[in-house]
């Protein structure tokens, strides 16, 4: 009977950190998506104009209108439609398909320019998140091998403990990952 009751034991305290871990990530995706929302909201109507145009033609649509219209177009100036053609040499099929790919390329740029700003924007939260992470753990350290030495335990005299009291510089991190790269180039 106590095992049972030691299982049911861990099983409520296992559903109480689920429970409480679902309250974090809830807020933090409540948290996630307004931040989107937010910014969907601060766009201009020109980069929402831009990133519908190219969601629009990356899409198989677009695809399926093309094959349609350059189909039509290069089947009616060959002859098999029996119509008389108005592009005999498909000359200005080609200048259309040109101008075209032209503005497609640029609405391409511009939404990956606004995608590359959004990846900045994450790396540059992960970096924080990961420092102050850091920073947070390497007190936990500090005191945990305090209370080692209080309690006069082995562990405290583990060689790698003052190491790992040490706060991380990212700007040493950056220098030493710059000479390694500098190295092997």
């Amino acid at each position: 009977m106590t095992a049972e009751r030691a299982d049911r034991t861990r099983a409520r305290a296992e559903e109480a950190r689920n429970v409480a871990m679902a309250g974090v990530v809830d807020r933090n995706i409540e948290a996630l998506l307004a931040r989107r929302q937010a910014q969907a909201r601060e766009r201009s109507s020109q980069e929402r104009v831009a990133n519908a145009i190219t969601n629009f033609t990356g899409s198989m649509t677009f695809v399926y209108i093309h094959l349609a219209i350059f189909g039509t177009w290069i089947l009616w100036n060959v002859g098999v439609l029996g119509l008389p053609p108005f592009d005999e040499s498909l000359v200005v099929l080609a200048m259309v398909a040109s101008v075209e790919a032209i503005f497609l390329s640029t609405f391409v740029l511009i939404s990956q320019n606004r995608m590359t700003a959004q990846a900045d924007e994450r790396a540059e939260l992960d970096l924080q998140v990961g420092l102050l992470t850091e920073h947070e753990v390497t007190r936990l350290v500090t005191m945990v091998a305090a209370i080692a030495r209080s309690l006069d335990l082995a562990e405290a005299d583990d060689p790698e403990i003052p190491e790992l009291e040490q706060d991380v510089r990212p700007e040493e991190v950056m220098d030493a990952l710059q000479a390694v790269e500098d190295e092997a180039s």
